[in-house]
């Protein structure tokens, strides 16, 4: 079963590398994933168009945690700064899984 992963951060620019790091260890994992990233300006936008599994947020946009949980029924996380840091894509694609509670 096909999962989204949206991720959000706030120009959604350094991002995108960590989205292509997720999506080479989805590969590797033979899984049917569709991970994207988006600017916190077009969240709501994306999340209306996209229906994602699961909200990762990037540590520079944190404080938008409660205001996400107040108005999606999916689970939100925000990614752990070390691992954005270093754009562990697949230590961030466990960390959406563990979100999801999904075996990847």
């Amino acid at each position: 079963m096909k999962k989204t992963i949206m991720l959000v951060c706030s120009a959604g620019m350094s991002t995108s590398l960590l989205v292509s790091k997720m999506q080479k260890a989805a590969a590797a994992r033979n899984m049917d994933a569709e991970i994207f990233a988006t600017a916190s300006a077009d969240a709501d936008d994306a999340l209306e168009r996209t229906n994602p599994d699961v909200l990762m947020l990037g540590p520079q946009v944190r404080y938008m945690l409660p205001t996400f949980e107040a108005k999606v029924h999916i689970p939100v996380k925000v990614i752990d700064m070390r691992d954005y840091g270093l754009m562990n894509g697949e230590k961030v694609l466990d960390e959406a899984l563990n979100a999801m509670k999904v075996e990847g």
